[in-house]
C-alpha cells in the first residue's frame, strides 16, 4: 500500500481542532504530529481543508443480494466513500433476508469483493429463527437487527416469547426498528375509510405517528432493563420518545442507546407539499417541531449517533400512489455535508458533529481500532473543504437510483479526499477501486 503524507490539515478529533499533519503507512496511521518529514508515495497539501476521522454509518439498506435493481452492495458503498462515511453496517432485510449464519455471510462474501468503503452486516431476527441467531459471533458481525413494526418487508417481529428469548440472550447488541403495528394498522384502515386508495403522501406522519413510535420504544425499553439488554433503538423521529433515554452518564456506560437520521433532522411535513413520496420513510418525518427537539436531543447527549437509514427505491417505484410508493430515502452520499451545513449555521459545532458521527458510534459498537485519529488506529480519514459549494445534481449523484431529493441544494462544503483504511479512495471526485474496504471487528 502507499504511504501517504497529509499536510498542514485542520485536524477536528477527540474535541478539538488543531493544525497536524498525519502519515499513513500499511494501512494504519502512522503518525499525528507537525513538520512530519517521512518520505512518501503521495504527498496532500491539506492546507484550509479540515481533517475527520471517516463517518461510521450504523445503519443503510444496500439492496444486495435480490434487489438488485434498486442498488448493489459496490454502488452504494461507492456512494458512501464519495460523502465521506468509510465504514458501514448494512440491514438484513434483503432477499432473501440475512437471517441464517449462511446467508449472512454471504452478504460479507460480496462486501469483500466488491465494497469500496469498510462493512459490517447485521443477522436479523424472526419468529422462528432463535437458534441461528445465538451463532452469532459478537467479535465479527455487528448486531442484531430486530423489526418492531414491519417497516419495508417481511421481517416483523411480533411474537412476544421470541423477543423475551432474544432480549434475555444476545451477545450482541440489539438494534431495534420500533414503530408500533397494530397503532399503524388502525390508522391506516380509518385512513383508507377517509380516503380509499388515494391518501395523500402528507398523511403519512399521521398514519405512522408519534403513538406508534412511543409505544414500540417504550416496550423495547422495557424489554432491555428486564434482561440488562444492550439496546440499540434505530432512527428516533419523535419529541416524545426523548423522554426514555439518560444523558447522565457517558456513552461508555449506557446499555440503552439512540439514534437520529440525517432527514429527521432536515426535513419536515411540510416538504411533504414538494417532495411527495421521495421523503416517505419508516418511521415518518414529522412537524417541524420534531426535528427542533432531536437536535437538542442531538446536543444534549440523549441521541447518540446520526446514521441515514440510507434506503434507495427506483425512481419509477417512488412514483406509485401512497400506499404502493415504498417507504426509504437515498441519503448515504451527502450525509456529512447535511450535517456541515447544521455546523456552517451554527447548530452545531465541527468536534460535536464527529463525535456523533465517527467516535460514537465506534464506542456504542465496541468497533476495534476506528472512529478516531489516533496513531495505530486503521486510517478512515475524510478531508472537507468548507469554502467549496457542491450543488446536488444527476451528475454528481452516485446512487445507483440515480435521484436523491436534494437534488438542487448547494452545500456550504465538499468533500474533497477520502481514505479507507489506508488506501485513498476518494479523491476530487474520482475512485480508485483497486483496493476494497476491510471487514470491521468488534471487541466484546
Amino acid at each position: 500500500m502507499k504511504v501517504i503524507l497529509i499536510k498542514n490539515a485542520q485536524l477536528v478529533n477527540e474535541g478539538t481542532i488543531t493544525t497536524a499533519d498525519v502519515l499513513v503507512k500499511d494501512g494504519r496511521i502512522a503518525q499525528v504530529g507537525q513538520n512530519i518529514s517521512a518520505e512518501a508515495d503521495e504527498t496532500i497539501d491539506a492546507t484550509g481543508l479540515h481533517l475527520l476521522p471517516g463517518v461510521i454509518d450504523d445503519q443503510v439498506h444496500f439492496r444486495e443480494p435480490g434487489l438488485t435493481h434498486k442498488a448493489t452492495i459496490a454502488s452504494e458503498a461507492r456512494a458512501a466513500v464519495a460523502g465521506g462515511v468509510t465504514s458501514f453496517m448494512e440491514m438484513p432485510n434483503t432477499v432473501p433476508n440475512a437471517v441464517t449464519q449462511e446467508l449472512l455471510q454471504d452478504k460479507f462474501d460480496i462486501a469483500a469483493n466488491t465494497s469500496l468503503a469498510n462493512y459490517s452486516f447485521f443477522m436479523g431476527a424472526t419468529n422462528d429463527n432463535l437458534a441461528e441467531v445465538m451463532l452469532t459471533n459478537p467479535s465479527t458481525v455487528c448486531g442484531i437487527k430486530i423489526f418492531m413494526g414491519s417497516s419495508t418487508g417481511n421481517m416483523l417481529v411480533d411474537n412476544a416469547e421470541t423477543l423475551e428469548q432474544i432480549f434475555s440472550k444476545a451477545l450482541l447488541p440489539i438494534a431495534v426498528h420500533c414503530e408500533d403495528e397494530q397503532t399503524i394498522r388502525d390508522n391506516m384502515a380509518l385512513y383508507e375509510e377517509r380516503y380509499g386508495e388515494d391518501i395523500p403522501v402528507k398523511c403519512h406522519p399521521e398514519i405512522r405517528n408519534e403513538a406508534a413510535c412511543f409505544k414500540s420504544s417504550f416496550m423495547a425499553i422495557k424489554l432491555a432493563e428486564k434482561h440488562n439488554t444492550r439496546l440499540h433503538i434505530l432512527h428516533i423521529s419523535t419529541e416524545e420518545e426523548l423522554a426514555l433515554f439518560r444523558n447522565d452518564i457517558p456513552l461508555q456506560e449506557k446499555k440503552i442507546t439512540a439514534e437520529v437520521c440525517v432527514h429527521h433532522l432536515w426535513f419536515d411535513k411540510e416538504d411533504y407539499d414538494t417532495l411527495g413520496s421521495q421523503i416517505k420513510c419508516n418511521p415518518a418525518v414529522k412537524e417541524a417541531r420534531h426535528k427542533k427537539a432531536l437536535l437538542q436531543g442531538l446536543l444534549n447527549d440523549k441521541l447518540d449517533i446520526i446514521a441515514t437509514d440510507h434506503a434507495p427505491h427506483t425512481w419509477d417505484e417512488k412514483q406509485g400512489k401512497y400506499k404502493k410508493a415504498p417507504s426509504g430515502v437515498p441519503l448515504v452520499q451527502h450525509s456529512l455535508q447535511l450535517m456541515l451545513e447544521f455546523v456552517k449555521e451554527g447548530k452545531l459545532t465541527l468536534e460535536k458533529m464527529v463525535e456523533k458521527m465517527s467516535h460514537a458510534p465506534a464506542i456504542l459498537f465496541n468497533i476495534r481500532q476506528r472512529g478516531y485519529i489516533r496513531e495505530g488506529y486503521w486510517a478512515d480519514l475524510v478531508l472537507v473543504d468548507l469554502q467549496k459549494p457542491y450543488t446536488v445534481s444527476k451528475d454528481n449523484i452516485q446512487y445507483q437510483c440515480g435521484w436523491s431529493p436534494l437534488e438542487g441544494k448547494t452545500f456550504a462544503a465538499t468533500v474533497t479526499h477520502t481514505l479507507v483504511s489506508g488506501h485513498l479512495a476518494f479523491a476530487n471526485g474520482t475512485f480508485d477501486e483497486s483496493k476494497k474496504g476491510e471487514r470491521m471487528l468488534f471487541d466484546r
